[in-house]
Formats: C-alpha cells, sequence, structure tokens
C-alpha cells in the first residue's frame, strides 16, 4: 500500500512539474498559434545568456526538491487540481495544510476541489511560479493569495501558507484558515449544482475528453455571435445610412458601417466573459474561455487602434496635399506605420504579461535588433533624418526651381530617401536627402524680386547732350513703369570702353514667375532700344561678339548692343 501511494506520488509529482498543460482541456491547443507568435521574442535572450561569459560562482548546496510540484503557489494549485481530475484524492490531501488524516483528509481535498472548479476565478495565469511567491500581495511573506470566492456569508480567501516539511523543504499547502471555511462552502456549492441537472450533464457528459457543454459553445455558440453581431452591425448601419440621408438631404450617401469587424470581436469576447461569469464551468474551462475572450480583447484593441490611426493618417495626408506638402504626407506615413508596429508590440508584451511570462526578454531582443539594424541601415537613417530635417525646415518644395551642386532644374518630389529634380534637359535626378540636408541649396523660386540688370554700349559717336538725353530717359521709363521697384532703380554711366561708351542699368521687377519676368524684360529692352534710337545715337558694335542670355538664376542679363557706323 506504501509503495503504491509513493508511486502515485511521484507520478503526480511530473505531473505537477509539467505546470498543468494537460489540464486545460482539449481545446488548449487553441493557444498554441499565438504562443509561438510571441516564442520568438525570447530566443535573443536565450542566445545572450548562452554566449555571456562565464562568471565564477561560489557553489551552493543543492536544495530539496519536492516531487509533488509544491515549491511555488503556482506548481501547489496545478499540482492539487491535477491530482484531483485524476480523482487521486490521497495524493491531493498532501498539498492541505491540515493534521487530518486517511479518509477525512481525502473527503477534504475532494470538497475544496469542488468549491475551486466551480468558484474560483479563472485566474491561474497570475499566481506566482516563483519560491518567494508574489511579493505584490499586502500579506504575511509566508502567506500567497489564490482568489477570492463569494458565499452566502460573504468572500472566502484562498490562502497559501509556506511550511516547513523537513526533509522536504519549505512548501506552499492551503492554509487551515482556508480549510476551515471549505466544508460550508461545499454544501452550498453542491446544493446549488444539485438545482439545475440540464447544466450538469451538459458539463459531466464527455465526447473525445471534451465537455458535450464546451461542443456546443464551439460548434454553435461562436458561430452564432458572430452572425448576431454581423446582423446587429448591418441594421444599425442601415439606420445611420438613413438618418445621414436624411440630415445632409443627400440620397447618394453610401451607409456608415457603425459596427466593423474589430468591434465585433470586442462584443463577441465581452459576451464569453459574461457567460463564463453566469454558467457554472469547471475551472479550467472557465481558464480556456477566459484567455481566449482575453486574446480577441487584445487582438481586436490593436486593431481597432491600427485602423483608427490609418484613418487619421488618411485625413492628415488629405489636408497636406491640399498645401502641396509632399514631404509632410511622407513623413506622417512613415509615423502611421511606426505607430502600428509599436501597437502590435505593445499588444504582444500584454499577451506576455497576462500568461504570466517575463516581456524582459522581448525588450532585450527588441533593444539588440534595434542596434542591429541601425548599424546595418546606417545610410538609410541618414537619408531619412535628413528628409525630414529638410521637410520640417520647408527649405525646398515641390515646384520650387532649385539648384544643387551642379544640378539645376525643377523639384517634383520630395522623398523620405531621395529628392527628384528634373532638370532643364527634361531628365530626373535623384539626389539623396542625406546629401540635401549638407549642401548649400540656392532656391530659386523664393525670390521676393527679379534682378533687371542690361549693360548698354554706346558708340563714341555719341554728344555729351546725347548721352544726357538716353540717362534721363531711361529713368523716367524706368520710374513710370508699374512693376519696376522704384527704389532700386539706378542707371549710371560707367566707363569709356576700349570701342564705346558703356552704361549701366539697375532695378529690380515684380514678377509672378520666371516666365512673367522675361516676358517683362523683353517689353524694358525694347524700350530701351527706342529711347537710344529718339536720342539720335546708336549702340556700338561689340568689340568680341558675344552671345549673351539671360539665365534661370537671374544673376546675369541681356547686354544691348549695336553695331557702330
Amino acid at each position: 500500500m506504501f509503495s503504491a501511494i509513493e508511486l502515485s506520488n511521484q507520478r503526480a509529482g511530473r505531473t505537477a512539474d509539467s505546470l498543468g498543460v494537460r489540464v486545460l482541456s482539449g481545446w488548449g491547443q487553441l493557444l498554441c498559434g499565438f504562443l509561438l507568435t510571441v516564442g520568438f521574442l525570447f530566443c535573443s535572450s536565450a542566445v545572450a545568456q548562452q554566449t555571456a561569459p562565464a562568471v565564477p560562482s561560489v557553489p551552493q548546496p543543492e536544495l530539496p526538491r519536492d516531487t509533488l510540484g509544491r515549491t511555488t503557489p503556482r506548481g501547489t494549485v496545478l499540482g492539487f487540481l491535477n491530482a484531483e481530475r485524476k480523482d487521486n484524492d490521497e495524493v491531493a490531501a498532501q498539498y492541505l495544510n491540515t493534521r487530518l488524516r486517511g479518509k477525512p483528509a481525502s473527503n477534504l481535498a475532494h470538497q475544496l476541489f469542488v468549491v475551486l472548479d466551480r468558484r474560483l476565478p479563472a485566474k491561474l495565469d497570475e499566481l506566482s511560479d516563483k519560491p518567494e511567491g508574489s511579493l505584490t500581495d499586502l500579506l504575511e511573506p509566508n502567506m500567497d493569495r489564490v482568489g477570492s470566492i463569494a458565499s452566502s456569508n460573504g468572500n472566502v480567501e484562498i490562502l497559501l501558507e509556506r511550511v516547513d516539511l523537513g526533509k522536504v523543504g519549505s512548501c506552499w499547502l492551503f492554509s487551515g484558515k482556508t480549510l476551515e471555511s471549505i466544508p460550508e462552502l461545499y454544501k452550498e456549492v453542491n446544493g446549488a449544482s444539485a438545482d439545475n441537472t440540464l447544466t450538469e450533464f451538459l458539463l459531466n457528459t464527455r465526447l473525445a475528453r471534451i465537455s458535450i457543454f464546451e461542443w456546443l459553445a464551439i460548434l454553435l455558440g461562436l458561430p452564432f455571435l458572430y452572425l448576431l453581431a454581423l446582423m446587429l452591425n448591418r441594421l444599425l448601419s442601415r439606420l445611420a445610412g438613413q438618418l445621414r440621408r436624411y440630415s445632409l438631404k443627400k440620397a447618394d450617401l453610401p451607409d456608415p458601417e457603425v459596427l466593423p469587424a474589430q468591434v465585433r470581436l470586442l462584443l463577441i469576447a465581452f459576451t464569453i466573459l459574461w457567460a463564463i461569469s453566469k454558467v457554472g464551468l469547471p475551472l479550467f474551462a472557465r481558464q480556456l474561455w477566459s484567455t481566449l475572450a482575453t486574446i480577441l480583447i487584445i487582438v481586436s484593441c490593436v486593431w481597432l487602434f491600427i485602423r483608427l490611426n490609418s484613418w487619421a493618417e488618411e485625413r492628415i495626408c488629405q489636408r497636406l496635399l491640399l498645401r502641396k506638402s509632399t514631404g509632410a504626407v511622407s513623413i506622417a506615413r512613415l509615423v502611421q506605420r511606426v505607430i502600428d508596429v509599436l501597437a502590435v508590440f505593445v499588444g504582444v508584451l500584454v499577451g506576455l504579461k497576462h500568461f504570466g511570462l517575463s516581456p524582459t526578454g522581448a525588450l532585450a531582443g527588441l533593444g539588440v535588433g534595434g542596434i542591429a539594424v541601425a548599424l546595418a541601415a546606417q545610410k538609410t537613417l541618414e537619408n531619412v533624418v535628413g528628409g525630414v530635417s529638410v521637410i520640417f525646415d520647408q527649405t525646398v518644395r515641390v515646384g520650387d526651381n532649385l539648384k544643387v551642386g551642379e544640378t539645376r532644374g525643377t523639384v517634383e518630389n520630395i522623398g523620405l530617401r531621395s529628392t527628384r529634380i528634373r532638370t532643364l534637359d527634361q531628365t530626373i535626378v535623384s539626389v539623396p536627402n542625406g546629401q540635401m540636408a549638407n549642401a548649400s541649396l540656392e532656391n530659386l523660386s523664393l525670390r521676393d524680386k527679379f534682378w533687371f540688370h542690361p549693360n548698354l554700349r554706346l558708340s563714341y559717336d555719341t554728344s555729351p547732350v546725347q548721352l544726357h538725353s538716353v540717362l534721363r530717359s531711361l529713368t523716367e521709363m524706368l520710374e513710370k513703369y508699374p512693376v519696376v521697384e522704384k527704389n532700386s532703380i539706378r542707371v549710371s554711366f560707367l566707363s569709356f570702353g576700349t570701342a564705346a561708351l558703356e552704361l549701366e542699368v539697375f532695378a529690380y521687377l515684380f514678377a509672378r514667375d520666371w516666365s512673367n519676368f522675361l516676358d517683362i524684360q523683353g517689353e524694358l529692352q525694347i524700350q530701351i532700344m527706342e529711347i537710344v534710337e529718339a536720342a539720335g545715337t546708336r549702340m556700338a558694335h561689340p568689340a568680341s561678339p558675344q552671345v549673351q542670355g539671360p539665365t534661370p538664376d537671374g544673376a546675369n542679363t541681356v547686354g544691348v548692343t549695336s553695331k557702330p557706323n
């Protein structure tokens, strides 16, 4: 008899060490997909631990190991539940801190299991997996809270206490104070269960180790909830569409989607949480459905946040495009994508925290991965930062006439990596934004006025009276012209040139753009020729023939020349 009990103890210990993975019923496989998606986040921390240099340490004496897995609060609770699910009351009694032995202890263990299975809140993932227990509970150092169960006489606290068992070491057992309330609480729970025969039949009758109730919930309940949410969405969307068309007086407006897929998932998750609070499901079934509902809440919240972020990005980009700020549009899209990635990462961390896993490894992996990406994409990041700097400084805009080094043309697009410029030869030059941020940019489109600066060469046959007449007439002509800045007018006799008398005309013109300036400049130069001819003189022939003309930057303008007699 003693050897049989020891054998069962060892089996129960091995089962408790597995943290009760098999006790989450057959539908526990639904969680595998989620766990696999976050498992890679712990790889980096594992590699870091393997590659860390060995630090010499003082050898510590090996602590005694409890074969029943009672060294942590989680191990005690899961080991006890697993033993009772196998109807092994004798082993389950060893998880109780009681003086009872034999049949009375086994009966008390069974009563405790019934109470926990029916009334304990499904928060097994929150149990501490550390030998010292949870440090957040405001209890004594050797006490740990499992949960609180509502009863007709008030709430009953389910507590564990750490007890020294000699050779086995310190172990966590259900406290004697909690066990005193179990018999009375068992009568209340057992009596309430006996009143609902149909529910007991659905919960206790199993098919392939899964209760009929869970089969019905999976095959009929979830599809029914989704179809119900879909029908509710169509009804509310149609009502909202009619109200919208009536208020705006537009019959062609479509129906808005009142309950998108993310909101429908939230409704299903909250319905599941409400249902498991009303139906007396076993503890592990409630744990499974609670976990499923939590995953749905996390996924739907992250999904809804990403959708709202996309909606906000579209509205911002529409306003920026109306202002022709294409560079700011690129930044808005980059920020939107970064926020989406952060939202997913936060959702993963919340999921890890819910399942009792430490997010430290994920954060460490993110830091190491971020450094590796930054080193590998150093030039790309330099261009991105340069693009952000150019866009925020607004030194360059789409449509500007720009000169960067030897490149001159019109800016067609400002991206995060490069800026595209169409040259005068109608070719496209892509200039990296890192170079744009460090180069000297000459923005010709930001001129508030244009320089009119023709040089006149009059023949040496011109008399002083004729020269005075030309200077006076040119000044009067410029002063009367409406687009000439009056304070900038200067008409001067510069010097006696090699073959002509050299005059300078200096003024600034107000023009809409470069093409408008060329039109005004042409009219002014024709009037200059008429003034010279009316004064009775003529233009001098250039000493060395040159082909002169205006340039887009306005630095040099037309020189007016003519042949001498």
